[in-house]
């Protein structure tokens, strides 16, 4: 991603990143108070800290503000949806299809991999041809996929389908900030993203929730296929009110698209994650090895060719001088590994329905105290970040540690979840809370304005792929616990397997502990070093 002194075009971020910069100054924390998933972060937090005004013309303003607001929210709220709402499916995905534990990591996996690598290219995409028509035409992939996905015979369509979602949810997700930000007088912004926010943190509970409920009534005699079809009418009425109430809004400078950035990028993570997935099934041939042998040269390749396309003037999939900077690079080893605990969600739901027997609608009620955690995390996160500063990080950090270690524990003491078992997902949920509007604008506090967009794409996109490589990484290691598909495998042995995910998530947050405070001591020596040259 070149830089360029004002453009909005330059990422995804750039057009709508002043609304929720606003956001994040006044509030201490960015808009997406609640959210959770990969998805909420690649298209909120992604969006903050750049204070340089957008060059374009002056755009149309909504005719019913609140109707169009309304339509535009519904593409917000889609895209985590389907990440959250798949994770309670999962049991009665292996039963209904017969899938292997390769193919249901890839049903998360590879719908936040495409996600992932796609979303900087699907901002451009609007700017392009115009963020109405390329969030219509998302929209209408997204539920052309779904359809897909409701409808698949085999665990080997539900992946491909799933991917086609990714894809469509890649190119809705990143329109949705931009025309707020093109679109919506300045003094209402501040407003409209505290709602954007909520649409986020709502979405994770209503996927938790609300596929659970799906899944235990099967409305119309569907099974987990409800799930995905529920998006078609939704999605067609989204589509229609977008037509009708959003106006078209391009801006004036565009930028190109580094296609061979995103071919080389995708070629890296199926090299890592395939192998991830599928070796343990197949008791790791020479062809797992080959794989992960061939990302090293892949990525090289990658690198090489970012560097080419940015000398001859283009615009790369990412900027590879913002690596110059330590505290840049630092934040996004924090970024990569804090995502990684996706799998949380994925293990979870796996242990409470196919190890303890509960029901979906119980597993969707039992991510509450998480859930509960993370709204009062950013509640409190302007009044801990005026207190404490940057070491915000090192407290969520520990928290989220803390919190995983507890929780793990209880698992191994107790038939089923206790008191101490959901204290530590409460304490969890917080440390998350408190790191979710922090770590951006943290990790972004030393770059350029000018390159805050370009920036805060290359984040968000790490954060999505550290969520891939978690969910493939981590839920393997929970199934290799269980020694292969885990039938026949008692209560204990799950609970064994749900132990070790957790462990392995705290490890990674306890060494972001370390790397946290690393971060916030380079920041404070660099703020000294400049207060003494003024």
């Amino acid at each position: 991603m070149k830089s360029e002194p004002v453009s909005p075009s330059s990422s995804i971020s750039s057009s709508s990143s002043a609304a929720l910069a606003g956001v994040s100054r006044a509030a201490g924390c960015s808009a997406s108070r609640v959210a959770v998933c990969p998805g909420s972060v690649a298209a909120s937090a992604a969006h903050g800290a750049h204070t340089a005004p957008a060059a374009d013309p002056p755009a149309p303003r909504f005719a019913r503000q609140g109707l169009a607001l309304a339509v535009l929210f519904v593409g917000a709220f889609l895209a985590p949806l389907d990440y959250f709402i798949v994770n309670l499916a999962l049991p009665s995905i292996r039963t209904g299809l017969n899938a292997t534990d390769a193919q249901l990591q890839l049903v998360v996996s590879a719908y936040a991999s495409v996600y992932a690598v796609l979303l900087i290219t699907g901002g451009r995409l609007g700017d392009l041809f115009g963020r109405r028509r390329m969030f219509m035409t998302g929209m209408a992939a997204f539920v052309i996929a779904s359809a897909l996905c409701g409808f698949a015979t085999s665990g080997h369509m539900l992946v491909i389908s799933r991917i086609v979602q990714g894809m469509a949810a890649a190119i809705m997700a990143p329109q949705v900030l931009a025309t707020i930000r093109a679109v919506v007088p300045l003094h209402q912004q501040t407003r409209v993203m505290s709602f954007y926010g909520f649409v986020f943190g709502l979405s994770s509970i209503v996927g938790q929730l609300g596929g659970g409920a799906l899944i235990t009534y099967h409305p119309f005699g569907l099974d987990w296929r409800i799930i995905f079809l529920i998006n078609i009418p939704i999605g067609v009425a989204a589509f229609f009110g977008t037509w009708k109430f959003v106006p078209e809004n391009q801006p004036a400078t565009r930028t190109g698209l580094d296609m061979k950035g995103v071919a080389l990028l995708s070629a890296v993570l199926l090299l890592v994650i395939y192998p991830m997935t599928h070796g343990r099934d197949a008791g790791w041939p020479a062809w797992t090895f080959a794989m992960f042998a061939l990302a090293v040269p892949a990525f090289a390749l990658f690198v090489a060719t970012e560097k080419r396309v940015e000398r001859g003037g283009g615009h790369p999939l990412v900027d590879l001088q913002l690596f110059r900077n330590r505290a840049f690079a630092l934040g996004l080893v924090l970024a990569f590994l804090f995502y990684c605990n996706s799998a949380f969600f994925l293990t979870y739901g796996i242990y409470l329905q196919t190890g303890l027997h509960w029901t979906p609608l119980a597993s969707g009620i039992a991510i509450m105290p998480f859930a509960i955690g993370f709204v009062i995390g950013p509640l409190t996160s302007p009044a801990v970040v005026k207190r404490i500063g940057g070491h915000v990080l090192t407290l969520g950090f520990s928290m989220m540690t803390l919190g995983f270690t507890i929780t793990g524990w209880a698992a191994s003491e107790a038939a089923a979840p206790d008191l101490a078992f959901y204290a530590g997902l409460v304490c969890a949920g917080v440390g998350h809370g408190l790191l979710l509007p922090s770590i951006m604008r943290i990790v972004l506090l030393e770059v350029a304005p000018e390159k805050a967009g370009l920036a805060s794409g290359v984040v968000s996109s790490t954060l999505q792929i550290g969520s891939a490589f978690g969910t493939a990484a981590i839920s393997g290691a929970f199934f290799g616990a269980l020694g292969g598909s885990g039938a026949g495998s008692t209560p204990a042995a799950y609970a064994h397997a749900f132990q070790l995910s957790l462990a392995i998530n705290a490890v990674l947050m306890f060494v972001c502990i370390g790397l946290s405070v690393l971060l916030v001591r380079h920041q404070q020596l660099v703020l000294r070093r400049s207060a003494r040259t003024l």
